[in-house]
């Protein structure tokens, strides 16, 4: 059983009689290391008082004190004054039973990676007056196990608020409320293969974990190349049998490009002559900075094309909350062969649903693009003044931009160099599926970046990039 990090009086399962006998104590010790070891009990966990353990286990005090005191002497426990006893070790393999190493996870000072929007603005308020009003206000019936898709109130304004501001035709039936755009592939690619689809055509560079959630459903991840147009929709023809295609067309990560107009008609063309869908991951569709959002693709065939969106970008990745907009017929099949797919708590997604409602949601991403979109001026400026010979490429949205280096530089070496000064950037070329391409960079996101760090986290950019310049 693990133990609460926050419960100081939780319960705590221990194997006392396993090979090895010897003083009680020991056992104690042994079980208690065993159990750190294993990962059952984390890192940072309040173990039980003694005497609460003690009486747990039928022994003396005496035996759970000496066996703490003895794992805090080897490293495995911290203990403070006036305060729990906590575990301290996290994990290593190859690390002896005497010789535990602590975890260390710096969190970067400058967060320049792509992934996460600012933390710092998430709506607290607003978000924790909803929960609550929900938890006064929902019927008591509600409280039991969601329908297939999720609550039907959240799917009604999905739908609602999707077709005003992205252009989607849906219904709220045809609206699948899940954890994440990762979590909606997944469940996407099962469908598939119950379809006949064996291969997904993904863009080239793209999102890693999306190609390998893709693999692990079974299905062939295809590299289709991407360009300053987006997708490269006359390379589709050459992979003979694909009738599947995962893109983001408003915003492709990690090029920063969009897919232009007569690639949009194309691609549509194409899942037609093939009789195959297109899933059109609407990432960063809300944040366009020198011009109006394009419209969903979905809007223009709803039955080629499933739509997959969540807050991760928006709101919080750790709200878990997301959805799919597909064509009836592949949300009939989606609820019958996912019925123990996980859903978000039943009052998140009403959470959810009641900003929507009240406009907050549209008030947060308002807010939202006005701070990015400075941020973005403020970084490209600063960039442009320490980097002359780095070029920034990509569009004005989203929360990425792509820095090309000056010749001769390696991006590894810059990224590792960069974490050593705390600063955190990525290399474009861990986002390639293939090892045949040419582009090299750093990927730059300035989602989770304090306004006030982009000019020294440029200046330590800078730095890091000219001592590897040419090398």
């Amino acid at each position: 059983m693990r133990v609460s990090q926050t419960n100081l009086a939780g319960d705590l399962l221990l194997d006392l009689d396993r090979p090895g006998g010897g003083p009680l104590h020991e056992r104690v010790k042994r079980a208690l290391r065993a159990a750190i070891r294993s990962g059952r009990v984390e890192v940072g966990t309040a173990l039980p008082p003694s005497r609460q353990l003690a009486a747990d286990l039928g022994c003396s005090r005496w035996a759970v004190t000496e066996a703490y005191g003895q794992l805090v002497a080897e490293g495995y426990l911290e203990a403070r004054s006036g305060s729990a006893t906590r575990v301290r070790w996290a994990g290593d393999e190859d690390t002896g039973p005497g010789r535990p190493t602590a975890r260390r996870d710096p969190v970067a000072r400058f967060d320049l990676a792509p992934g996460l929007p600012d933390l710092r603005a998430f709506p607290r308020r607003r978000w924790a007056e909803a929960v609550r009003a929900q938890v006064a206000t929902t019927a008591f019936t509600e409280f039991g196990y969601p329908p297939p898709g999720g609550h039907a109130r959240l799917r009604g304004l999905l739908a609602d608020y999707l077709g005003r501001s992205r252009g989607v035709s849906t219904s709220a039936r045809d609206v699948t409320v899940c954890l994440s755009v990762t979590d909606a592939v997944r469940r996407i690619c099962h469908v598939l293969r119950a379809d006949g689809i064996t291969a997904v055509g993904c863009e080239e560079p793209g999102w890693t974990r999306l190609r390998e959630v893709i693999r692990a459903a079974g299905l062939e991840p295809v590299p289709v190349r991407v360009d300053g147009g987006g997708l490269r929709t006359g390379d589709l023809a050459g992979h003979t049998g694909l009738r599947a295609v995962l893109t983001a067309p408003a915003h492709q990560f990690p090029l920063g490009t969009v897919l232009v107009p007569e690639r949009r008609a194309a691609l549509l063309d194409w899942a037609r002559r093939v009789d195959g869908v297109v899933l059109e991951d609407d990432y960063d569709a809300e944040f366009r900075y020198d011009r109006r959002p394009v419209a969903a693709l979905q809007g223009m065939d709803p039955s080629r094309v499933i739509l997959l969106k969540s807050l991760s970008k928006t709101l919080s990745p750790a709200l878990g909350i997301g959805w799919i907009v597909a064509p009836s017929r592949w949300t009939d099949v989606l609820h019958r062969t996912d019925l123990t797919a996980a859903q978000p708590p039943v009052l998140d997604q009403l959470a959810f649903a009641a900003l929507l409602e009240s406009g907050g949601y549209d008030r947060h991403l308002r807010a939202c693009r006005k701070r990015y979109r400075d941020r973005r001026d403020a970084l490209v400026g600063a960039l442009a003044e320490r980097l002359p010979d780095a070029p920034v490429s990509g569009v004005a949205a989203g929360l990425h931009l792509l820095l090309r280096l000056p010749a001769g530089t390696d991006p590894a070496a810059v990224v590792r160099a960069a974490t050593a000064r705390s600063l955190r950037v990525a290399d474009l070329a861990a986002y390639h599926a293939t090892a045949d391409h040419s582009e090299q960079g750093l990927v730059l996101g300035y989602g989770n970046l304090a306004d006030g760090m982009v000019t020294e986290a440029v200046r330590l950019l800078g730095e890091t990039i000219g001592d590897r310049a040419g090398g």
